[in-house]
């Protein structure tokens, strides 16, 4: 996600410093180069050590006759982005007012008049997060472009942002977001059909694909409303391709609409594409539906279940929005891509799809795939993590909308 992105970390005074040097470990990971920067404060809390080792850089944690700020945030400066996490209430009024009186503050400013990206993430208590000054900071401070990512109001406290949601806007605010002003409705994960109060019938999907689309597609810039299906074990869920989401709405790249039926997903996606400029159908909808009972089988018995078809998501939208341009899904228990290929086209004809991301049924809940993007005039192999396949539906869908 941040391949070649060379990232300033500032780090001020509050007690979320404690959280910077994982922070720094999971830009490394995304593939950052990482560079931090100090005020006394923080090192009040962190010792630089415990930075430089995060990092494997030496720490700036003051300004000298060198003109660190200049070499690190100025016009031909190493950072491509400089992110302040945490930053606390002091250092956000100051960067309003262009005071410079610590190296974070300095670095801001450098960075600010040279047009390098700047991302903030607050951390403090919620009365000082809740001021006037603080608000009114912020809100100039967001005119000049700088990117804030929300914090987690939990316990009285304006916490830092997850780890995930931080990187996720450090991206965004380097990538040149070919889908600023776009709303992308991205469905995703599992639906169930109630069979009696207790049991469902359901599928093996666990929306991780569904849910890296909807990531890829907020970091180039996108609105993203994710209609994400949620089954017993396969909610937002911690993966090493899928990190853990933090407290508040589990995800912070979309607005979130949980749902469980296929008519409820059905419900909710015609809802949300009224004013969409593209749907990703990447959800394993149902295709049957049992009547309930409305108490508990009891179990020992024999049972046969009388199945109904659930309504088709994607037909049902091109019936509402016939111009609405939507990449489908498709899920084929074959080895054989000649057969996948054959499947992908005959739903891409049918619905007027903008193309097909066709795979082996076998990769659902998998950390890695391989899928056949095929449209009218190609089926091209794809393979790799869920997340490294979901950049490229992504940002071919970009194309697709700039055209």
């Amino acid at each position: 996600m941040l391949e070649d992105v060379n990232v300033a970390l500032g780090v001020t005074g509050s007690i979320a410093a404690v959280k910077t040097v994982e922070l720094a470990h999971e830009l490394r990971r995304q593939g950052a180069s990482v560079r931090g920067v100090m005020s006394s404060s923080a090192q009040g809390i962190l010792h630089p050590w415990a930075v430089e080792f995060a990092t494997d850089r030496p720490v700036v944690t003051e300004i000298t006759g060198d003109v660190e700020h200049v070499e690190l945030c100025g016009r031909e400066g190493w950072a491509d982005v400089f992110l302040i996490a945490p930053a606390t209430a002091n250092t956000v009024g100051k960067i309003a007012g262009a005071i410079d009186d610590t190296p974070v503050t300095t670095c801001a400013t450098t960075a600010l008049g040279a047009g390098v990206p700047v991302v903030i993430a607050p951390a403090m208590h919620e009365p000082m997060y809740d001021h006037p000054g603080v608000l009114d900071a912020i809100e100039r401070v967001e005119q000049w472009g700088v990117e804030f990512v929300d914090p987690r109001v939990e316990e009285r406290k304006a916490k830092i942002a997850s780890e995930e949601a931080i990187v996720l806007d450090v991206a965004r605010s380097v990538d040149d977001q070919p889908l600023a002003g776009d709303h992308v409705v991205v469905t995703s994960g599992a639906t169930a059909e109630p069979i009696d109060p207790v049991r469902v019938l359901t599928n093996r999907s666990s929306g991780r694909t569904g849910r890296s689309v909807a990531r890829a597609c907020y970091v180039l810039g996108a609105e993203v409303t994710l209609v994400h299906g949620v089954v017993g074990p396969h909610p937002p869920s911690s993966t090493p391709d899928d990190p853990t989401f933090g407290a508040g709405s589990p995800v912070p790249y979309a607005e979130y609409v949980p749902v469980e039926t296929a008519q409820e997903m059905l419900d909710a996606t015609e809802a949300a594409v009224e004013d969409a400029d593209a749907l990703v159908a990447a959800a394993a909808v149902g295709d049957y539906t049992p009547e309930p009972q409305d108490r508990k089988l009891r179990s020992g018995q024999e049972l046969a279940l009388d199945l109904d078809p659930t309504p088709k998501l994607i037909d049902a939208v091109r019936d509402r929005r016939p111009e609405l341009p939507i990449v489908g899904f498709k899920a084929e228990t074959s080895d054989s891509d000649e057969a996948m290929i054959e499947a992908a086209r005959d739903i891409l004809e049918r619905v007027d799809l903008s193309f097909v991301v066709a795979n082996d049924a076998d990769v659902m809940g998998a950390d890695r795939t391989r899928v056949l993007l095929v449209d009218a005039d190609r089926e091209d192999p794809i393979e790799g993590t869920k997340s490294a396949v979901a950049a490229v539906v992504a940002d071919e869908l970009a194309e697709l909308l700039v055209q």
